[in-house]
């Protein structure tokens, strides 16, 4: 989810990291008060800041996870996307997306638009 997001879906967000506790993840990084915030990576010559929503470990390797909410700037949310899979790819790493009910068919259209057809979701 975009920045602009955040206050609006703080619910969903607590709801996936329960989710990924109770499913093993440890050492859970969030974008949330009260959980330390994950690194976040700048755009050189430009104020663009990409921070992932979610960064745990589990079994040696780390996990980002973003949070896939309808959103009023999809060509935002986009980019994060592919340099989120950009990125975890580079670390030798795994990207995943989680999304809640009500917003499938938004996520898979946005999935789709950037060609990364063979994401599996998360579906909370």
């Amino acid at each position: 989810m975009i920045y602009e997001d955040k206050a609006k879906y703080s619910a969903i967000l607590e709801n996936s990291i329960s989710y990924l506790q109770n499913r093993g993840f440890e050492n859970i990084k969030a974008d949330l008060k009260g959980y330390e915030t994950p690194k976040s990576y700048s755009k050189s010559g430009s104020d663009i800041t990409i921070t992932p929503d979610i960064v745990a470990e589990k079994e040696g390797r780390k996990h980002y996870f973003d949070l896939s909410l309808k959103s009023e700037k999809p060509k935002l949310l986009k980019s994060k996307w592919l340099f989120l899979n950009t990125l975890s790819t580079l670390k030798s790493s795994r990207f995943r997306l989680i999304t809640a009910r009500g917003h499938y068919a938004f996520t898979k259209e946005m999935l789709e638009a950037i060609n990364l057809n063979n994401k599996t979701l998360i579906k909370i």
